[in-house]
């Protein structure tokens, strides 16, 4: 079985060394590269066409949608590993992430591990992010694009990602995978690492991106129609004149958060102080961000400024 090795890039002069080393040094090296550069102002460009063994293909404004639908269209292979090149790829990542494919699986699911090199990172790595595979159920993971292989057949059942989209259509396209009857099997030794965004502006320009591509996919309205009630109560009860009201909140608050502190203490154990407080103001950073993102998406699909396919 042969595969093609695919990924998108923009600016991403700061690591495409390391993710390139890290395909490499894969115990299984795939049989083509194939990088779709959407543009890139920084050194990008010619660290890729410096790099040997790789294609690389250039569409200046291609978002991350097209980029891979290129990169797939120019691919010699049925079975298509993607790539994140902010990532790093332990070694045997390649080869354990076509294994389920090997062994006639329509979608192998990879696993996504932080690197976690400050406190930020740890925090940041801990929000709604399951700590361990274990904390996985394969029938319903949904994995990231960051670690994902397929059948070629399988991503054009699906009418390939949706170009539409500017991000969150890795999401969109396991939806579809989810809906008709697909092989999908779990991979955990398939492991990338990705890299936590490491300033607050970052941070919110990512969780309002992602939030605002859910409204116009409509994908989880549910989950966000429930964040914004649940902030709406919130107010509520810190506007009471009663004591009962604000002790449930805050008991709800304590709750929320306690998963994604007891995450970060786990990945930055000696800064424990430092991450039960952070923690939680990330928490609700990122859900302004999220409430903020999807209002936005909201009113592209209503304004019918985005057509979802």
């Amino acid at each position: 079985m042969k595969i093609s090795l695919i990924a998108t890039v923009l600016n991403a002069e700061e690591h495409i060394g390391a993710f390139l080393a890290s395909i490499a040094a894969q115990t299984r090296t795939p049989d083509e590269i194939v990088i779709v550069d959407g543009g890139s102002t920084d050194g990008t460009v010619a660290a890729l066409r410096a790099a040997d063994g790789l294609t690389l293909l250039e569409e200046r404004g291609a978002n991350i949608s097209r980029g891979r639908n290129l990169a797939i269209a120019h691919a010699a292979h049925d079975v298509v590993a993607v790539a994140d090149a902010d990532c790093v790829y332990g070694p045997g990542w390649l080869e354990a992430l076509v294994a389920p494919i090997e062994d006639g699986a329509d979608v192998s699911m990879g696993w996504t591990e932080p690197i976690v090199d400050s406190v930020l990172a740890a925090c940041v790595s801990s929000l709604g992010l399951p700590l361990s595979p274990d904390e996985v159920d394969p029938a319903t993971f949904m994995p990231s694009a960051r670690s994902v292989a397929f059948r070629r057949d399988a991503l054009e059942a699906v009418g390939g990602y949706p170009e539409w989209l500017a991000i969150g259509e890795d999401m969109w396209v396991n939806h579809r995978w989810r809906e008709r009857p697909f092989d999908l099997r779990f991979a955990p030794e398939a492991i990338a690492g990705w890299r936590p965004r490491a300033s607050l502006g970052s941070i919110w320009t990512q969780y309002a991106k992602y939030a605002r591509g859910d409204a116009q996919a409509g994908m989880y309205p549910e989950r966000h129609a429930l964040r914004f009630a649940v902030y709406a109560g919130l107010l509520t009860a810190l506007a009471s004149r009663r004591t009962w009201p604000k002790l449930l909140a805050a008991g709800g608050a304590v709750s929320y958060a306690r998963t994604p502190v007891v995450r970060a203490r786990t990945r930055a154990p000696r800064r424990r102080a430092a991450v039960t407080l952070l923690v939680p103001a990330l928490l609700l950073f990122t859900d302004m961000a999220k409430m903020y993102g999807y209002a936005r998406g909201l009113a592209d699909r209503l304004g019918g400024r985005v057509q979802p396919s």
